[in-house]
């Protein structure tokens, strides 16, 4: 562990003795100030947020548990109420007592609810009662009814179905002239003959107020009471006593909901608690300007001041840097300004003081030798110009110049013409730099070929056309009056007849490229020797050249090629007895 740990700071160190003094303390500031101030507000935010959604959820929690209660309730009320009517004596016999007629049933019914207070509790926090009995002296109405009014329904084959005595359900059904929804419970009728009987008490719970506690609750979340996916009861303010249920498809798929089961005697129901509309994280956008306040305190204002301290040390650690580079040639920089009373401030006043001894050191000691060395070289210098103009060329030119007037005086007009050819040739060649404008190669070109033509006479003929927008373009000095030398020699010099020579240039705009084709009208060669010359041509090193014996085509090739970082293509086409095209492609198109 103890070498696992030396070599990390080992690392750790070899990577910041890589990083300037700036570049130090700027990683200091971060790893020292900046991040541990930003992970700290982050973590703080954090706990604030996760706190936050706690209370969210144990208030979720909370509401599902009124509004469970407050469901209870009422199911609970109904169904005492009904075990109070399901065990009176007076109520069965009643409902079982035969009647003559529905006038003997009339009067019957008038001095039961005279003689009793079922009438009163039957509206006791209920939106009523009615007793559904199998009687066929009963007449329909008020508090009683025939069974056969029960039977066809679906919450009456459920209860006579079940193995439970109550049941609790809900259903969208029709009240007067109306459809309205209806929470119910039922409850069987045969506490004096267990099992036998087929008579049910009906209570009907008070729709309308339940769901108007479940609104006026206040809660901050949207809460769903649900049957499945229909909506039984919710404080989103849709819905409605005459309107049939929603569907919960959309909301019941959601994660962060709170749920909650509720078992009313066999019937099931689920109550969905939706996060309120204001999240945590809008609360945090609402307090985002204070966050963002505090955020620039704990990390800018540290980095304001960091800021300050870095440029205090390095602006001086850069002075005394550029002291040490700006060296003269002869003496020491001195560091004009020297600001502050810390270590660093005392180094400059060293280095100060340091510089002054070195120039002193260097104007006492080491003047004198330096004046004997300047000396020696401008001795030297003298004795190489005196060399220089013994062999300077223009010496040749006198000459030359000399032959022709002595020519011009014996009328010796031809001679004198291809004397003052030749002094324009070994001029120009002596004058240029490395590099020439086409023209001035263009010129050379020309000077040379009338030269040829006092030499081969009526059989050399030339052609030479280039653009004027190539005139202006640099070559190499010699290099395309060697292609020219070439055409001459090798193939009009050992051709029977009138030769020619055409020289041609233009600059392809579209390829972005300039294009130069040297053509001569001689003998021509055979295919694999064309291909050899090209291939070697557009090959060319060096070495390649100090082992040819014919090195003028490769040299010029090679120049090319440097000159243009190998952007140059030569092509060369031939045919026996017919001629020779060499072209040279520069650019990359």
């Amino acid at each position: 562990m103890k070498k696992i740990r030396k070599a990390v700071c080992s690392c750790v160190l070899n990577r910041l003795e890589k990083i300037n003094l700036s570049g130090k303390l700027l990683v200091m500031q971060i790893f020292c100030v900046i991040l541990p101030i930003f992970i700290t507000d982050a973590v703080i935010i954090g706990i604030a947020v996760t706190g936050e959604r706690q209370l969210v959820r144990k208030d979720m929690e909370n509401t599902a548990g009124v509004v469970k209660y407050l469901i209870s309730d009422h199911v609970n009320s109904a169904a005492l109420f009904a075990r109070n009517i399901y065990s009176n004596r007076y109520v069965n016999e009643f409902i079982s007592q035969n009647f003559a007629s529905e006038l003997d049933y009339y009067n019957s019914q008038m001095e039961f609810i005279r003689d009793s207070l079922y009438p009163i509790s039957m509206h006791v926090g209920f939106n009523g009662a009615v007793i559904y009995a199998d009687n066929k002296g009963i007449v329909n109405g008020g508090y009683f009814n025939r069974i056969s009014m029960a039977e066809g329904k679906d919450w009456y084959k459920r209860l006579m179905e079940g193995n439970s005595d109550v049941i609790v359900d809900v259903e969208y059904a029709q009240k007067g002239d109306a459809c309205t929804r209806k929470f119910f419970l039922a409850q069987k009728m045969d506490y004096y003959n267990k099992g036998k009987g087929r008579d049910v008490l009906y209570v009907e719970m008070d729709y309308s107020g339940i769901w108007r506690q479940i609104v006026s609750g206040n809660y901050k979340s949207k809460v769903y009471v649900c049957d499945g996916d229909a909506v039984l009861f919710s404080n989103d303010g849709k819905g409605g006593l005459l309107m049939p249920f929603d569907s919960f498809e959309a909301k019941s798929g959601r994660e962060d909901a709170v749920t909650s089961l509720l078992n009313l005697y066999g019937s099931e129901y689920v109550i969905y608690v939706l996060p309120p509309e204001t999240t945590v994280l809008d609360k945090v956008r609402d307090k985002l300007p204070w966050i963002l306040l505090l955020a620039g305190l704990n990390i800018f204002l540290p980095y304001a001041f960091m800021k300050l301290m870095n440029q205090s040390i390095t602006r001086r650690i850069f002075a005394l840097r550029n002291a040490f580079g700006a060296v003269k040639e002869d003496q020491l920089s001195l560091i004009p300004e020297i600001s502050g009373k810390d270590e660093i401030s005392e180094l400059m006043e060293s280095y100060n003081v340091m510089a002054q001894r070195m120039n002193l050191l260097i104007q006492t000691v080491f003047k004198d030798r330096l004046y004997r060395q300047e000396m020696d070289i401008a001795r030297q210098k003298a004795e190489l110009l005196a060399l220089r103009s013994q062999i300077n060329p223009h010496f040749l030119f006198n000459a030359l110049e000399s032959i022709r007037m002595h020519s011009v005086l014996k009328q010796e007009d031809e001679t004198a013409d291809m004397v003052e050819k030749l002094a324009l040739m070994q001029r120009q060649n002596v004058e240029w730099g490395d590099f020439v404008t086409v023209k001035e190669e263009t010129d050379f070109i020309l000077a040379y070929l009338e030269l040829q033509k006092y030499r081969f006479g009526e059989k050399l003929s030339y052609v030479i056309d280039i653009n004027e927008e190539c005139m202006d373009y640099r070559v190499p000095k010699l290099t395309l009056v060697t292609f020219v030398e070439n055409a001459c020699v090798h193939g009009v010099e050992n051709r029977p007849g009138v030769g020619w020579i055409f020289l041609r240039g233009r600059h392809e705009k579209e390829n972005r490229r300039i294009v130069f084709e040297i053509e001569d009208t001689g003998n021509g060669m055979e295919e694999n020797v064309c291909r050899e010359i090209q291939e070697r041509m557009n090959n060319v090193t060096l070495d390649m050249i100090k082992e040819s014996t014919h090195i003028g085509i490769l040299n010029a090739a090679l120049r090319l090629k440097m000159a243009e970082r190998d952007a140059v293509t030569f092509t060369v086409e031939s045919e026996q007895n017919v001629g020779t095209i060499v072209t040279i492609l520069i650019g990359r198109g």
